[in-house]
């Protein structure tokens, strides 16, 4: 065992009974207050997802910071490199990237050392690490989706374990690194009773008496709640000829007002026509007329809670959520789908796409740091940016295990928790554990663009 440093016992979570042996004495037996803790900071290779969704090549975000971390990745041109796995799910169990480290994984290595997590997320999460860090490249829209709280999750688990893999919530924020398109939450209704308007073929789905029935509820949110609830279930339990055949009338009309130069922004003409490019006859394609179309810049983030319907589009992102993999979906998939259970776990509360926005902080003590800071433990998020003229830099301690990764600049990281300098570039992931700084040399001369998770309890 490669030794950095001294931790008392209870900080590694066991104690341990020792036999000390010295020439000339007899062997003692001594309950020892501290022990050797190996290296707590170290550089991970974190899984790759290749879901079909996602950007081909070096296209592909991931796929550059993968080759960004380990020069000697090999990229395929044809390949979707879909999503970076940060972290200890067992679906993509980051590896240690550093042969004196006895385990090979993350999710080992806490196992073995609960005490990195930090006392109180320790106890908290018992002894697991509570989040699961994403980078995501984003090339066709993902499905029509929203992730269960604790309590459905653990009874869909129990039902349906093949679908739902995890018992726990998955509540995740999103960071755009480029222009990043989605689809998040319920429209106001008065949007809503524009397309059910101008767009016939879509009303045809909902009825008219549901679409009435929304139109008296304004006003009243309880009853637009139980309206709105009552169109979007009528719309995704429309008998597949039916939704296929006004699909397909709405896609045709779309296309000969943009091929004779109409604006078609009525019928939200130019989403429905490259979603039913991707998806072909899917229910998912009428989607875009109840939930809000939102549009992130660069840093800009959004929040997504248990229940709320969302989707990605297309882009590139940060993604931090709950450490799990559980996902109700509904439409714009191949995959399994529940329309059943999403329509009823829904949050059916119409507002605006700018609430959607997840409103960022300044970290009060260190100007180099953004904070993003949802409504829930189990995860934060900072944007560490620092400046050109910054040369030197330390990563604060903080009362929990956290995971760093690289977007922009080269670095040399010292702690006194690894046994040896680190290199840090673009697509290094470094895990660092509760209470140890880290020192940045930097050498970039345009500086550095780091992203950490950690749990902030």
């Amino acid at each position: 065992m490669v030794c950095g440093h001294w931790r008392p016992l209870e900080d590694i979570g066991s104690c341990s009974t020792v036999v000390l042996h010295s020439l000339g004495f007899k062997t003692l037996k001594l309950k020892l207050q501290y022990v050797c803790f190996p290296s707590s900071v170290f550089p991970l290779t974190c899984a790759v997802q290749n879901y079909a969704w996602g950007k081909v090549g070096l296209d592909s975000e991931v796929a550059k910071l993968v080759v960004g971390g380990d020069p000697l990745a090999v990229i395929e041109e044809d390949k979707p490199y879909a999503e970076l796995w940060m972290g200890a799910h067992p679906k993509g169990d980051a590896q240690i990237k550093d042969n004196r480290i006895a385990q090979t994984t993350l999710g080992q290595w806490i196992a073995h050392f609960p005490g990195c997590l930090g006392s109180k997320v320790k106890d908290t999460f018992q002894g697991q690490l509570p989040f699961l860090f994403k980078v995501l490249s984003v090339n066709t829209a993902l499905s029509i989706q929203a992730h269960p709280n604790r309590e459905l999750a653990t009874r869909l688990h129990a039902q349906f374990p093949e679908h739902y893999p995890d018992n726990n919530h998955k509540p995740e924020m999103a960071i755009a690194l480029t222009r990043f398109q989605g689809l998040c939450g319920f429209r106001p209704v008065d949007e809503i009773l524009g397309f059910l308007k101008f767009v016939p073929e879509f009303h045809a789905l909902v009825g008219n008496e549901a679409a009435e029935e929304l139109r008296c509820s304004m006003g009243d949110a309880a009853r637009t709640s139980q309206a709105l609830k009552k169109c979007f279930t009528r719309m995704m339990n429309c008998e597949k000829k039916v939704f296929v055949d006004q699909l397909n009338m709405l896609v045709k009309r779309v296309s000969e007002e943009a091929a004779a130069g109409k604006d078609t922004s009525s019928s939200n003409g130019d989403l429905l026509l490259r979603l039913h490019s991707q998806y072909p006859g899917d229910i998912g394609c009428f989607s875009i007329y109840f939930l809000n179309q939102m549009v992130l810049e660069p840093g800009q983030a959004m929040f997504l809670g248990a229940n709320e319907p969302h989707a990605y589009l297309c882009g590139d992102c940060i993604e931090c959520m709950a450490c799990s993999d559980n996902t109700v979906r509904a439409g714009l998939t191949p995959k399994y789908i529940d329309v059943n259970t999403l329509c009823e776990m829904l949050n059916y509360s119409p507002a605006p796409a700018s609430s959607k926005i997840f409103p960022s902080v300044q970290d009060s003590s260190d100007p180099c740091v953004i904070l993003y800071d949802p409504p829930v433990p189990d995860f934060t998020v900072m944007r560490i940016q620092v400046p050109a003229s910054v040369k030197q830099y330390t990563l604060a301690p903080v009362d929990c295990a956290g995971i760093l990764l690289v977007i922009e600049g080269d670095a040399t990281a010292t702690s006194a928790a690894a046994p040896s300098d680190i290199t840090l570039r673009r697509g290094t992931v470094l895990f660092i554990s509760a209470n140890e700084s880290v020192s940045l040399h930097i050498t970039s001369q345009s500086g550095m663009t780091m992203f950490r998770a950690c749990c902030l309890l």
